[in-house]
């Protein structure tokens, strides 16, 4: 199988396995830069040039797609699937996820557990809206970020009121979340592919940040899942509509919480913490994929 990774560094932890393993499996493999790729579109034709060459369509492409250049990655990936190639996360179920907003309504909607939220822009209503998610402190976010960038905690009304009127006046919106204070310092990382949830951690801060994110310094501990744990993981990427998807979970008094889907998990200490070939699982996935839409 021809197997394209979509990333913008070759050089990332994921990439590199995805690489390293696909060319062990005996698969073709090439990392994509997608800033590199060139579009063109014309009637009833679809092409893709890479670095001034014709590219050779792959069987399957394995999106990693993130930060600034997330919005340009997703066309790419939209013309690879104008072309009917396989693609392991479709363009529609990354941008669902990247919302942090739209993911949580259809998480509500589909009455998945998740943290109380409010966004609002009038500042008038603000004690009003930090007092409907229970009080401060409240955790703030920005509509799009991973490895816990733009997630902060404020302590009282007037902390969220001016780091709320900042992030306003650079153009921001902003969530206002539930805290959930039996799960400070510590999350469960929840690997989904395809319909089973393949392994799990339980990500700890470190000393004097709330954040558990491994980018953040946390630190993975290996994690056997509950039944009920499980089962809201896997609904999580089932409703995004992901088929490789790291669902994040707060543990709170009445039952796992879901705080974020992420559509293109890393998963360097998700295999340190569990010993588990993680990079094979997903390709062993694209492959299953490919061979069921022949």
């Amino acid at each position: 199988m021809r197997l394209y990774i979509l990333s913008r560094r070759a050089t990332l932890y994921t990439t590199r396995r995805f690489t390293k393993t696909a060319r062990m499996l005996g698969h073709v493999a090439r990392v994509l830069d997608p800033l590199g790729c060139m579009l063109h579109t014309a009637r009833g034709r679809h092409t893709i040039q890479y670095h001034e060459k014709q590219l050779r369509l792959p069987e399957a492409v394995l999106p990693r797609i993130g930060g600034p250049s997330a919005a340009y990655s997703l066309a790419v990936l939209q013309q690879f699937e104008a072309r009917g190639v396989c693609v392991v996360n479709r363009s529609e179920a990354i941008a669902r996820a990247r919302d942090k907003l739209r993911s949580l309504q259809l998480l509500a909607e589909q009455h998945v557990p998740i943290a109380a939220t409010v966004m609002t822009r009038d500042p008038s209503r603000l004690a009003e809206s930090i007092d409907m998610v229970g009080g401060p402190p409240v955790i703030l976010k920005l509509l799009q970020g991973t490895q816990g960038i733009g997630v902060i905690l404020a302590d009282s009304y007037q902390t969220a009121k001016e780091t709320l009127e900042a992030l306003w006046q650079l153009g921001q919106n902003i969530l206002i979340q539930k805290f959930i204070s039996e799960s400070k310092g510590r999350d469960i990382r929840a690997l989904v592919v395809g319909q089973k949830v393949v392994t799990a951690m339980r990500r700890v801060a470190r000393a004097g940040e709330f954040r558990s994110n491994i980018h953040r310094g946390g630190v993975g501990e290996p994690l056997e899942l509950g039944d009920r744990q499980r089962e809201v993981a896997l609904k999580a990427a089932a409703v995004m509509g992901l088929e490789v998807a790291g669902v994040d979970l707060l543990e709170g008094e009445d039952g796992p919480i879901v705080t974020e889907v992420n559509s293109s998990p890393g998963f360097e200490g998700l295999e340190k913490a569990s010993g588990l070939d993680i990079a094979r699982e997903i390709i062993e996935h694209a492959v299953r994929l490919v061979d069921s839409s022949e």
